[in-house]
């Protein structure tokens, strides 16, 4: 299968490459290494890259005109700093009406969208079911709320995805790499007064793998444990997995853009896949600080072994 990946360079893109070139797909990823890293899509067999944002339109239509892609998966999003409204907006929405559009003229059998669990805003009730009012109060919810919009309105067969927070591999923000390496030096730690819905990486790709068929339901669906942790309980694993002994930590209270409690009623993506999280949360965190002990808290380290650059010129006609 040809399949386009925009942000392909993020954390959830760079883990579905690996793990697709692993089921002998060909794969174009669009970046602009923003926020990914140019390291974690190498020169290897089976994979394209083009640098550059899709806000560029000519350079969106270019790459779907020469790599034909089957499926898109669009995960490409700016969300680095909450008061750009403006590059918030260029990514997110026209990007996505750029991606939308290009879908649909160049006959894509199937879109995947990845949308921030940060569209229902302060959720009025939990878990939260996919069919609940989007209410986005932020920057990076509001557009990518706008985004999802329109790629709904492509005309080509689309899935949107409100997706939990999911561990594995290059995690390199969030609570659980900052406890860890926190902690491994000796330095305190804080905890934010909240709860969130964690997804272990098998789970997220074995849906992927799922989402990406022919023929596969289309509309808004949870991918989520349908369960809400609090991050005081990721910093006593933390601490339990490093051998720390009993540790207190101050908490603080949610500021006033967080949301204090997310967890995501997946029930409906059972019905419509069979599909439903296997990985408890204590499993998928020790596998996520186990995956820190091998390789550190990067976002760089990957799988994929480079091979000389005339093998993969970057063209996305390489096949």
């Amino acid at each position: 299968m040809r399949i386009l990946i925009t942000g392909g360079a993020g954390c959830l893109g760079s883990n579905l490459v690996e793990h697709w070139l692993a089921q002998s797909h060909r794969i174009l990823v669009i970046d602009n290494f923003a926020t990914g890293k140019r390291e974690v899509v190498p020169n290897v067999p089976g994979l394209s890259v083009r640098e550059g944002s899709i806000a560029d339109d000519a350079l969106v239509n270019e790459c779907f005109a020469e790599f034909r892609p089957e499926v898109v998966v669009h995960s490409a999003a700016a969300y680095k700093d909450p008061d750009d409204w403006i590059e918030d907006s260029r990514t997110n929405v026209i990007g996505s009406i750029h991606v939308a559009r290009a879908a649909k003229a160049h006959e894509v059998k199937r879109l995947v969208n990845f949308q921030t669990a940060l569209c229902y805003g302060r959720p009025q009730q939990l878990p939260i079911p996919a069919s609940h009012p989007t209410a986005p109060f932020t920057s990076y919810g509001i557009s990518k709320t706008a985004g999802e919009q329109f790629l709904l309105l492509s005309g080509v067969p689309a899935l949107s995805l409100r997706i939990a927070n999911v561990t594995g591999p290059r995690l390199a923000i969030g609570p659980i790499p900052t406890f860890y390496k926190r902690l491994k030096a000796g330095q305190s730690c804080f905890c934010s007064d909240t709860a969130r819905d964690f997804l272990d990486m098998s789970d997220f790709l074995r849906f992927m793998d799922m989402a990406i068929q022919q023929g596969a339901p289309t509309g808004i669906f949870n991918v989520a444990s349908g369960e809400s942790h609090s991050i005081k309980e990721i910093f006593d694993l933390v601490v339990d997995y490093l051998g720390l002994g009993h540790r207190e930590v101050p908490l603080i209270a949610p500021a006033a853009d967080d949301v204090p409690v997310v967890s995501l009623d997946a029930s409906e993506t059972l019905k419509a896949f069979g599909w439903r999280a296997d990985v408890g949360f204590d499993e998928a965190i020790r596998r996520q600080l186990s995956w820190y002990d091998k390789y550190g808290v990067t976002d760089v380290f990957s799988h994929l072994k480079a091979t000389d650059a005339s093998q993969n010129s970057g063209d996305p006609r390489h096949e």
